[in-house]
């Protein structure tokens, strides 16, 4: 497909047998999606440059325009879905020379996004008002999120032989396609991939949950999930609780937020997460950080005033 392509062509159409030959099957469908509409915002932005017209200026225009209603982040993240496909067009000859060198990236300042999270107190009146019986539950779910900080569909994925109680740990190594068909896939990153430790209180409630439960197979999928089937019984466990409604990504938070408050270092608490890096977690937790970093300054200064 892309042995036919002349540096004349449309360069919006390069892109699109790009991704065709070289991402179609090779990449999750979410990563597939954001490809796609990286090829639309080309038909958008630069319908009728031709490759032979993609000099640095004109590349740098590109990325200002669509920096113009994007956040930094994602007009970062647009750049480097273009410019796997430019490199391959310039060892082909298509482009004379790299557009992408010294690109600046620009883009809106992201809004303050206040994450959403209960405090302890809150968090106990929540557990408390679940209803754990002795069969799989969407309260067990619940639970097990704000027991772990997993992510949605890795807590969907979970299977008993995910569990090691002997340990007190629990494997996360896949997660569950609850936006399409169903069906395991990998983690979100390498990072993901991960063990979790439990409490002994969870090891001793999932044993006996799980215990004549199919091996291999996801106890909490009967049916299709929705994430907002989900989400709605959690805002109704939290009415019933009288605390501020949460969704299941605000237990993740919750999650992290106490263990940051409790003094576990970000390194760990980053490894918990499944999160790619600790920079990752530090711009998720900022203003949690900065408020510890405000009362390790107290801490400090009278620590000295103790010394006179």
């Amino acid at each position: 497909m892309l042995k036919e392509t002349k540096h004349t062509d449309l360069f919006c159409e390069y892109y699109e047998k790009w991704i065709t030959v070289y991402k179609k099957g090779a990449v999750r469908k979410v990563t597939m999606n954001k490809y796609l509409m990286t090829h639309q915002w080309l038909v958008k932005l630069i319908p009728d440059l031709r490759l032979s017209e993609c000099t640095r200026i004109m590349y740098q225009q590109l990325l200002n325009d669509y920096a113009e209603c994007h956040e930094r982040q994602t007009t970062m993240d647009f750049h480097h879905q273009l410019k796997g496909a430019i490199l391959d067009a310039v060892d082909e000859g298509l482009i004379e020379r790299d557009p992408t060198r010294k690109a600046i990236i620009k883009g809106k300042t992201p809004a303050f996004k206040k994450i959403k999270y209960l405090n302890q107190f809150e968090l106990h009146n929540l557990l408390a008002s679940l209803t754990l019986q002795s069969e799989v539950n969407w309260d067990y779910f619940i639970l097990l999120v704000a027991k772990t900080g997993m992510r949605f569909s890795e807590a969907l994925a979970l299977t008993p032989n995910d569990f090691d109680f002997a340990h007190q740990t629990l494997s996360v190594n896949k997660t569950w396609n609850y936006k399409d068909a169903g069906g395991f896939q990998p983690t979100k990153n390498k990072s993901s991939s991960r063990k979790i430790q439990i409490d002994w209180q969870t090891v001793t409630q999932f044993s006996a949950l799980v215990k004549n439960l199919p091996p291999d197979e996801p106890f909490f999928i009967k049916t299709k999930v929705y994430n907002s089937t989900v989400n709605d019984i959690l805002s109704r466990r939290c009415e019933e609780a009288k605390i501020p409604i949460i969704s299941i990504h605000g237990l993740r938070h919750t999650h992290a937020s106490l263990l940051l408050f409790a003094g576990v270092s970000i390194a760990s608490v980053a490894r918990r997460l499944g999160h790619a890096s600790m920079t990752t977690t530090q711009k998720t937790y900022l203003h949690i950080i900065q408020e510890l970093e405000n009362k390790d300054v107290d801490l400090v200064m009278r620590s000295l005033s103790g010394l006179c």
